[in-house]
């Protein structure tokens, strides 16, 4: 964790957020996560408890004073207090297109309540530091379900024919994997070597360090031998890395993010529609088109949830249709 929490954050959050990285075992970015979503929680309480002088502009608000002592005294008003500040009165960047400011979007809004319905419960259920749970009754706003973007068949062929240039098969080998295993950006940089497994299959480090095996298509072993033909000679302290820069080292978020781009722009789409994540989405709707279970799509991917699996079974209108044409009883006549 930085030292950044540590010199802004009082022990209570400090403990929390350490419980998050190591008992939890999650990233550093949901930490992060976390830890920016309570600061702001913090941030209100302090002046809501007249901690600070009101002049204080709201972003440079200290937190070190919200110990244990004053969360006992949080209950069900503050929080209520707090999502009102939050759904009229925190805005975010102005909205260039009609100069009018914005509030949170309802995505970051349910988060930050995601965030403070996990460390109160911390804090009353694992480690018994409070009496009561002020956040047990308080619900999320039920945010509109977005269906996924994806690439057509076409846009992905189109996508694949894009692609060249002196890394072109470090890149073809990129998007293949993106778009036939449904790998997420970080599992795909983290790749090493020693993740390709004998038996003609990708050993992939997920989220929550979470370990799944994804079996690969003849498509994927043909890039990926072709890619190894040209790795060349990586850099000592990322020998092992699959993905390497041109600098030899391995391949970054950012850096993964950035070939996409290029070949999305110069396959003609919209970068700004497409992104490995949508690649991702592409892998997983092409599957559930070709037969492939809900739960079964749910191991490939990775989802710890059945139900985030579950936005891919609303896209293919098409063929729900084409499922209940061909069923045996579709047609038949009501008996006389």
């Amino acid at each position: 964790m930085s030292s950044n929490y540590r010199r802004e954050s009082p022990q209570v959050l400090i403990d929390f957020l350490m419980y998050h990285q190591t008992i939890r075992g999650h990233s550093p970015k949901t930490v992060s996560e976390y830890f920016l979503d309570l600061r702001m929680f913090f941030r209100f309480l302090a002046l809501d408890r007249g901690l600070v002088d009101s002049d204080t502009p709201f972003d440079e608000i200290p937190i070190k004073d919200i110990t244990i002592d004053v969360l006992r005294t949080v209950d069900r008003s503050d929080i209520f207090n707090f999502t009102s500040f939050l759904e009229q009165e925190r805005v975010i960047n102005p909205d260039s297109r009609t100069n009018c400011r914005v509030g949170l979007s309802k995505v970051s809004y349910s988060r930050k309540l995601s965030a403070l319905r996990s460390f109160f419960d911390y804090l009353f259920v694992k480690t018994e530091q409070i009496d009561h749970n002020p956040m047990k009754t308080i619900g999320s706003p039920k945010a509109a379900r977005r269906e996924p973007k994806y690439l057509t068949m076409d846009e992905a062929l189109s996508l694949l024919r894009a692609i060249d240039g002196p890394h072109k098969e470090r890149d073809y080998c990129i998007i293949t994997l993106f778009l036939v295993c449904g790998l997420r950006v970080s599992e795909l940089v983290g790749l090493n070597l020693g993740s390709i497994r004998s038996d003609n299959s990708l050993k992939v480090l997920g989220k929550g360090n979470k370990e799944r095996i994804v079996y690969l298509t003849q498509s994927c072993l043909d890039a990926i031998n072709d890619y190894l033909a040209v790795r060349g000679e990586p850099s000592p302290k990322d020998k092992n890395a699959l993905f390497l820069s041109q600098k030899h080292n391995r391949m970054s978020v950012d850096a993964v993010q950035a070939v996409v781009k290029k070949y999305i722009l110069a396959a003609g789409l919209d970068p700004d529609e497409y992104s490995p994540h949508k690649l991702r989405h592409t892998a997983a709707t092409m599957m559930l088109r070709n037969g492939v279970d809900v739960r079964t799509l749910q191991e490939v991917l990775g989802h710890e949830n059945l139900s985030t699996t579950q936005i891919y079974t609303h896209i293919d209108n098409d063929g729900l249709r084409t499922a209940a044409a061909a069923h045996p009883l579709g047609t038949i006549k009501k008996p006389e």
